[in-house]
């Protein structure tokens, strides 16, 4: 297992459905945890790149309702 993190910046303000996705993300396989920052504009993801690209995260945060956007 490689363990990654990176910095992503998110597109919109946060809604409830979206701070829901948050908390649900270690759901999504291969992603450890997604941690707001304390100013609400980035988040934090750890996730194993043996099994995901950096795209594919990305991909898949924004599919499961993150509003992410490039890394920051």
């Amino acid at each position: 297992m490689t363990k990654v993190q990176t910095t992503l910046a998110l597109t919109k303000p946060l809604d409830d459905a979206a701070l829901k996705a948050i908390s649900n993300a270690t759901a999504i396989y291969g992603i450890h945890y997604v941690r707001l920052a304390p100013s609400l504009d980035k988040v934090t993801v750890e996730y194993d790149a043996s099994r995901l690209r950096a795209a594919h995260v990305l991909g898949a945060l924004v599919k499961a309702g993150i509003p992410v956007g490039s890394e920051s």
